[in-house]
């Protein structure tokens, strides 16, 4: 295909880090943002066991920055996925979902080891952003795409299917140099970490390094960033929702960025993503708390067990899953663990969304979890 490039933006070469940016200029909305943020990463620090919280915020963020490459999936087939694949080969449970549902899935996946990975120490380095990238197209529709591989022939960023070019990212001549600037800024101590984090995740976007999954790897290094320059206390902060809600807008001011100059529009742009979107966790955190908090009663009282606050953890953390997988895997007898999802189904705190068929046990869901978190 031939791409008309005529009314292209080009990469702002020589331009990263901005020289003139007056840091004091934000210094009202940074405050905003870090209060928002710090409230938020206080919740999820008081929780006994934050994964709670973070299974289905995190199927939260795979499904709000998949739709945004459009990818739409349901919140269902990502949780189920997730808990189905876990301990599995995942390219054997794959072929039993949808492809959009697989790709979602991906980006879940990508994240959570990324995570994994700088808990246990790594560096953010590019090796790190390669393997996220591999990890994230490595079966599917993805595989054709160079997964773990910088481009090597220009990319271009316009509508989908389209041969209007309205962005054109670095070369792949300036781009192992220009992704070397970024991770060096990321250690300078001058600049504001969070201020830093909305510049940086502009340039990532702006350098494009990859074939394909550009837009996804740089909402994980959002995460990422925060985590690292000690902004939160965990990599556990989702903002792809606030992106998705306010996608031109996202898309105009990074755009002008190259164009003309305004850093400053973007920055405050995303501080005021990063606060909206932290407030916005904050009132799910507190509304998933106070439902376990009531459904630990509800489940003492109707399975009158040593186990129900186990069965309680794992149905939080797994809220849709196999029957088969909660009965072996909860950590609870399995006769007991049996006695448990027909007491639940009983008082329809479970639904059965799919049957069970021949070998395949039944899958249940936790409905009232996940009516705060579906989007």
């Amino acid at each position: 295909m031939k791409f008309e490039t005529s009314q292209a933006v080009q990469y702002h070469t020589g331009k990263f880090p901005p020289r003139n940016l007056d840091y004091s200029a934000f210094l009202p909305d940074l405050l905003e943002a870090t209060d928002a943020l710090a409230r938020y990463d206080q919740m999820l620090q008081g929780m006994h066991n934050s994964e709670i919280l973070l299974a289905p915020l995190r199927g939260q963020e795979s499904l709000a920055s998949s739709r945004m490459e459009g990818t739409f999936s349901t919140l269902e087939e990502i949780l189920q996925l997730q808990e189905e694949s876990e301990g599995e080969d995942p390219t054997k449970i794959a072929k039993e979902y949808r492809s959009e549902a697989v790709e979602t899935y991906l980006y879940s996946r990508s994240l959570k080891e990324a995570h994994q990975q700088l808990c246990d120490g790594y560096p953010l380095s590019e090796s790190l952003i390669k393997r996220m990238h591999q990890l994230l197209l490595s079966f599917g529709r993805g595989t054709g795409k160079s997964p773990g591989e910088y481009k090597t022939e220009q990319n271009y960023i316009g509508s989908s299917g389209g041969s209007q070019v309205s962005f054109i990212p670095i070369s792949p001549e300036g781009l192992s140099a220009g992704m070397e600037n970024l991770l060096t800024y990321v250690t300078d101590d001058s600049t504001p970490p969070l201020l830093k984090v909305a510049l940086c995740h502009l340039e990532f976007e702006a350098l494009h390094p990859f074939k394909d999954g550009n837009g996804r790897v740089g909402r994980i290094l959002i995460t990422l960033l925060l985590w690292r320059l000690n902004v939160i206390s965990k990599p556990h902060f989702y903002i792809s929702r606030y992106f998705e809600e306010h996608k031109a807008e996202y898309i105009r001011t990074m755009r002008n960025v190259s164009a003309e100059d305004a850093w400053d529009d973007w920055t405050r742009f995303f501080l005021s993503a990063v606060t909206s979107q932290a407030r916005q966790n904050l009132l799910i955190a507190e509304s998933i708390q106070s439902l376990y908090e009531e459904m630990k009663i509800r489940f003492s009282e109707l399975l009158a067990s040593r186990y129900s606050t186990q069965a309680l953890d794992y149905i939080f953390t797994n809220p849709v899953f196999r029957n088969s997988r909660f009965t072996n895997n909860s950590g609870i007898p399995k006769q007991t663990a049996a006695r448990f999802s027909r007491v639940l189904l009983e008082h329809q705190l479970l639904e059965t969304k799919i049957e069970p068929s021949g070998r395949q046990s039944a899958v249940h869901a936790f409905e009232p979890l996940l009516k705060l978190v579906r989007i």
